[in-house]
């Protein structure tokens, strides 16, 4: 008896000669994998902010206080930005103990992601995703221990 094991309409195709059908199948196939899918249509590109970029600067609109996720009960200092590069508004926290006193209104500043997951918000701050990493070109950390001073403009 005949065994037959290469159908080339839908279902099979496991044949010496069914190469470039199972290579065409695994290309077409590939496209129900979500992760692929967002992947080759850079979708996350499209919704991100910064555009793909590691960071990005800004100028501060307003300083926001942002109240943590149960069950902690800390306000957390955040500043409203409006990017330079798109004009997009995004929220950025202020690392550090009293940094937000060394951030001011209209201040430039460089944000980058706060290293959540998969860029989502980290820890128990609600839906902010970005992080204040430089006021006037003069690193965050360093002003609040006090090792630079910031520049008055």
């Amino acid at each position: 008896m005949w065994h037959i094991k290469f159908i080339i309409g839908d279902i099979l195709a496991n044949g010496e000669n069914a190469g470039s059908k199972l290579s065409s199948d695994r290309e077409k196939f590939r496209w129900s994998n979500s992760k692929y899918k967002r992947r080759m249509l850079e979708l996350k590109k499209k919704s991100d902010p910064l555009e793909g970029a590691p960071q990005a600067r800004g100028i501060v609109i307003e300083k926001i206080g942002i109240e943590a996720k149960q069950p902690n009960s800390a306000i957390r200092k955040c500043v409203k930005i409006q990017l330079i590069k798109n004009g997009r508004q995004i929220t950025a926290f202020a690392p550090g103990d009293g940094a937000i006193n060394y951030i001011d209104e209209h201040d430039e500043v460089i944000v980058e992601g706060i290293g959540g997951r998969k860029g989502r918000s980290k820890g128990d701050i609600p839906g902010v995703r970005y992080k204040v990493v430089a006021v006037n070109s003069i690193s965050l950390r360093e002003l609040v221990r006090g090792r630079k001073e910031k520049t008055v403009r």
